[in-house]
């Protein structure tokens, strides 16, 4: 053995090639945290003491190749300021440069997922060697950041800097093919043979058939392209990339672009020192604070769930109640993901609509080329339509859809409780009915559960699991692994109307009434809130979400929490409802709605929309100052979130944070509500509520915001 430490071990194989294995001890993937880097050292050390080595390939004895670095260290490094970080990212460089610069050659070969500073261990390899099974790339921009271990410099000189900008901006990972043909890496093999290519790639290497120095050469010189052609090439990626990606709300393709231009023209150590620049400009911003967070969250989300896998009873034949658009989302969505799925309704014309809903997705999943024919043909064969409860006892759990009214959900979930097993549970897709008020028409409420998916069910990507007062961890564990089998992710949440989402929603909603009640300008609201992140302002959005969607929800919330979310006031949605304009439902409502030329509804202004809210409207018409839009809208957002960690709907801030960007869409950029309270300040956050506490109960802020500010705590860190 000529190294054996807790990351690396390397031994020699024979004809002096030696094998350069990442296995991190006590870890299921192996990543890049001080313990791998100081290891990573030394074991180069070790190499460069060893002249009977005439060549190397680094493998993994894990599944994955290097999953990247750990972010877990981010948070200490990045807090202390970009010469700090600089500092920190300079040693680094050196590790990688000594390991490129091993006068002998390198395969890197890759059997599973290389991302991030895995990846960039790959590219300090002379040649790199894909298994079919394989993922490679540099996905630092989703966290804000850009890569710092010298994947802009080593890949710009790769794959050529059109391509590095691709790769490294949209954040993508790459398959096998792709990687090819962009000249990301050498060879794709099948995973069985990915040893033996990796061995002969060095054997040629090292016989002279390749010129592995001139291979390594490329990546220590400037990029081989004329100042015209950088500027073109650099140009043309500035509009395409920051026409995407708005740098107030993410700085960091602009950084990478940037750093590129400016590295491009020098040599690598130079370059190196450029992209540590870069890297923490980017480091030090909010998003990067914000969009690591979400990463961090992402992760606390993903255990809680797991815990709840033990508990689970297997769900090897599931059934949906209603066939309407979101009963055919889900049938749709768990047979789509292998799950099959009666779908029952009371009539033909239901079912067909149910059936019409399912079968118009996969199409256009066809259409994409996301699926073929015949895997389309399986999903349909998965979805069993049927107007009575004749199969129900084979059912392991049934997820009720009908019409919003517990009227209605009380006497369909009764009566399919006489027709399943004893252990089969009833979840309810309700948005706002209480799970614990629904469980009183049952037998068996200890079976009983929420299961509220958000509309459109294919597309986003929450799950609340509500847990009623007699609800059984078995239930919940069930309906939690189900959630997370049709590929969503579920966050478990305690009962209370709205539950966790809809709840915060709805204070938002109010702020927006009463903003127009004192004069604002619905248009501005919402391109002052589009502006701030949100993917649609809040009058947008109640078209969207419909009207008298609105106006219901809205009720439930005002008989829940009369203190704060029931106006003495009519406010403008009321008025839209009244005057029966529901929104994108019926073409009309605070905009109006007409189908462009690819047939989807547009919004445009309708004046008329003024005339219906101009009753309701006691302030002087005037334009507002777009921060007090966004504190007055915010703060009612912000207030409610905390209010459920303090009622225990919520487990975690982590958890709520991610609720509200999975759920509505908060903006990620931001990294959830208790993260903007963070980034805000907790006692400027309070300020704040005071200088608005006069609007009502919303604006006032929660006790435990109070004893954090008088504390000097914060949600994270």
């Amino acid at each position: 053995m000529i190294h054996a430490g807790n990351a690396i071990t390397v031994q020699m194989l024979s004809d002096g090639i030696a094998e350069f294995r990442f296995d991190l001890q006590g870890e299921s993937v192996n990543k890049f945290n001080r313990e791998t880097l100081e290891d990573f050292k030394a074991a180069i050390a070790a190499v460069k003491a060893d002249s009977s080595i005439k060549g190397l390939i680094v493998t993994s004895a894990k599944s994955t190749f290097i999953v990247g670095a750990d972010i877990t260290e981010f948070g200490e490094n990045f807090a202390k300021g970009e010469q700090t970080i600089v500092e920190w990212a300079k040693p680094v460089h050196d590790i990688f440069n000594s390991f490129e610069d091993l006068d002998i050659p390198k395969v890197a070969a890759i059997n599973g997922i290389a991302l991030g500073g895995g990846f960039e261990m790959c590219l300090v390899c002379d040649y790199r060697v894909m298994s079919d099974k394989a993922q490679v790339g540099l996905p630092e921009v989703k966290l804000g950041i850009i890569p710092g271990f010298g994947g802009t410099v080593r890949l710009s000189r790769v794959i050529g800097i059109d391509n590095a900008i691709e790769w490294i901006a949209t954040s993508a990972s790459k398959r096998p093919a792709a990687a090819l043909k962009d000249g990301a890496v050498d060879a794709v093999v099948s995973a069985d043979k990915l040893t033996d290519a990796a061995i002969d790639l060095v054997k040629q290497a090292i016989s002279g058939r390749l010129d592995w120095k001139a291979k390594r050469q490329e990546k220590l010189e400037p990029v081989k392209l004329d100042t015209l052609e950088q500027m073109m090439a650099f140009n043309s990626a500035k509009g395409v990339v920051l026409a995407k990606a708005n740098p107030a709300q993410y700085p960091a393709p602009k950084l990478l672009i940037d750093s590129l231009q400016a590295s491009s023209t020098l040599y690598r150590d130079a370059a190196l020192d450029a992209e540590a620049q870069a890297f923490a400009k980017a480091a030090v911003t909010p998003q990067a604070g914000a969009l690591i967070g979400l990463f961090l969250n992402d992760q606390v989300v993903k255990k809680a769930s797991k815990k709840h896998e033990k508990g689970a009873h297997p769900v090897n034949q599931a059934a949906v109640l209603g066939a309407g658009i979101m009963g055919g989302g889900i049938a749709y969505q768990a047979a789509s993901k292998g799950t099959p799925i009666i779908m029952k309704d009371i009539g033909n014309p239901q079912l067909a609509l149910g059936m019409s809903e399912a079968n118009s997705l996969l199409t256009k999943q066809v259409e994409r080329g996301r699926l073929k024919p015949a895997q389309m043909g399986e999903t349909l064969a998965r979805i069993r339509p049927s107007l009575s409860y004749d199969e129900f006892k084979e059912v392991d759990i049934v997820i009720e859809a009908v019409t919003e009214n517990p009227k209605v959900k009380e006497i369909v979930l009764a009566e399919t409780e006489k027709s399943v097993r004893e252990n089969t549970i009833l979840a309810s897709n309700t948005s706002t009915i209480s799970i614990t008020r629904l469980a009183k028409a049952l037998q068996r409420p200890e079976n009983f559960v929420g299961m509220h998916f958000f509309n459109p069910v294919h597309m986003m990507p929450l799950v609340e699991v509500i847990r009623g007062e007699k609800t059984s961890e078995e239930a919940i564990a069930t309906t939690v692994v189900l959630a997370q089998k049709m590929g969503k992710t579920p966050i478990v949440v305690n009962d209370c109307p709205g539950f966790l989402v809809n709840r915060v929603l709805f204070p938002y909603f109010g702020a927006f009434d009463l903003l127009l009640k004192d004069g604002a300008d619905f248009q501005q609201i919402d391109k002052v809130m589009e502006k701030f992140g949100w993917p649609m302002g809040p009058a947008y959005l109640m078209d969207v979400v419909g009207i008298d969607t609105g106006v219901h929800g809205a009720e439930v919330m005002a008989e829940g929490f009369p203190d704060r979310m029931k106006p003495d006031y009519k406010g403008s949605i009321q008025s839209m409802y009244e005057a029966k304009r529901l929104g994108q439902k019926n073409d009309v409502g605070f905009y109006k709605y007409e189908l462009d030329k690819k047939g989807k509804k547009a919004k445009t202004v309708d004046p008329t929309a003024y005339e219906v809210i101009a009753p309701v409207v006691t302030g002087e018409k005037r334009e507002f100052d777009a921060q007090e839009i966004i504190d007055r809208m915010m703060l009612a957002f912000c207030n409610e979130t905390v209010r459920c960690l303090e009622d225990n709907i919520v487990a975690t801030p982590s958890e709520a944070d991610m609720a509200m960007i999975m759920g509505v869409g908060f903006p990620p950029f931001r990294g959830g509500p208790c993260r903007y309270i963070d980034q805000t300040g907790v006692a400027e956050y309070v300020a704040l509520c005071n200088k608005y506490a006069h609007l009502g109960k919303a604006y006032e802020a929660p006790e435990l915001l109070k004893d954090m500010a008088a504390n000097n705590k914060k949600f994270y860190g």
